[in-house]
């Protein structure tokens, strides 16, 4: 078995997650679906709840590119931190969706498995904050 560096693990993953984020500013629905495992089950802000399998998942992301403005907008990683070991990782944090005029943080946590040498999404769950609540 070939020894592998954490940290390089966690930078191979953060690059991953950088070049998910690039191609949806971009739209670029293919790049979007690259390195996504077949069956991957994500769980989303608008319904269903729960999107499983490929092409669900490619539902998911056509919905999304139709109230995504084509310009303008705002997908970007916020702050993430990264936990690899051996073939798993995961990565959770905070990033910025929507038009720039009006954008919203979306919590994101995603876990990827290191499959034919590279790593591989295979769940995703996004949530945004619940409307602000009297706690007292």
């Amino acid at each position: 078995m070939v020894e592998r560096s954490t940290s390089t693990a966690e930078a191979q993953v953060r690059e991953r997650l950088e070049s998910w984020t690039r191609a949806v500013r971009a739209r670029d629905l293919e790049g979007v679906l690259a390195h996504h495992a077949a069956d991957i089950v994500m769980f989303d802000v608008p319904p269903p709840e729960q999107w499983s399998g490929l092409a669900r998942y490619r539902e998911s992301w056509e919905l999304f590119f139709r109230h995504f403005p084509s310009s303008g907008g705002s997908f970007d990683i916020e702050q993430m931190q990264i936990v690899a070991d051996g073939d798993l990782a995961c990565a959770f944090g905070l990033l910025r969706c929507g038009p720039s005029h009006d954008t919203f943080p979306v919590r994101l946590t995603v876990i990827l498995r290191r499959q034919e040498g590279g790593w591989t999404f295979v769940h995703e769950h996004h949530s945004v904050p619940a409307p602000d609540v009297d706690t007292q």
